[in-house]
């Protein structure tokens, strides 16, 4: 009989381990009624499904606006300076309308290499870009209540803090600790609320954010 008690409570206290266990994993899982693979993360309250810092930056791309400087090795009549067309394309000397927007310099240097390999022996191709726009959806985009909403190139290790300081911070109507950042990841759409007021008014560090090329900032307006 004792030892038919022993077993029984043995099973109940595994039983009950394995239903704590499931319960912290579930709080783990989710945060606010809201899957962890869910849309909504508040940033800077230990709770960041998405990524918010970013170790590695990521390498320029090429863009509508931007002005480049290719040089060709040993070849000075070819080395030339020209802007990107608004369709994404460029002309230069025995090469037109080449498609550069989406690429690294260094990508298109390639590229015009094996172009230019058709009428000159071993060509050495180096693009330099002398000013920066970028492509449409790798421009960092802040949208509502700030000082100077616009679209900005972006660049290495910016952050909120950094993006807020280049358009003026915000109005004295916006609502800052509503901030949604839209982020895209593996082709979907993700959102991080960014604590904006707690990072600028109250100087809040771990409000801040890094931001990723793509990046939209949504600032929406006090209700009261």
């Amino acid at each position: 009989m004792k030892k038919r008690l022993s077993i029984l409570s043995l099973s109940c206290f595994l039983s009950l381990s394995s239903m704590s266990s499931y319960s912290d994993e579930a709080k783990e899982i989710e945060i606010g009624g809201q899957s962890k693979q869910g849309l909504d993360v508040d940033v800077g309250k230990g709770n960041e499904a998405i990524p918010t810092q970013v170790k590695h930056s990521p390498y320029y791309l090429i863009g509508p606006g931007d002005s480049l400087n290719i040089f060709v090795w040993r070849n000075p009549e070819l080395t030339y300076s020209v802007p990107v067309r608004p369709d994404g394309r460029i002309s230069i000397p025995l090469v037109e309308d080449l498609g550069v927007v989406g690429k690294t310099p260094t990508e298109l240097a390639r590229k015009i290499e094996k172009k230019l390999s058709v009428y000159v022996k071993d060509p050495v191709v180096t693009v330099i870009v002398n000013s920066f726009a970028g492509p449409f959806d790798q421009q960092i985009k802040v949208v509502g209540e700030a000082g100077q909403p616009r679209a900005l190139p972006y660049r290495a290790r910016m952050t909120a803090l950094d993006l807020m300081i280049m358009v003026g911070g915000l109005t004295e109507f916006a609502a800052g600790n509503r901030s949604i950042l839209i982020r895209s990841i593996d082709g979907k759409q993700q959102k991080i609320r960014v604590r904006l007021d707690d990072l600028i008014k109250d100087g809040d560090i771990n409000a801040n954010i890094d931001l990723l090329p793509g990046d939209t900032l949504l600032i929406p307006e006090s209700w009261f």
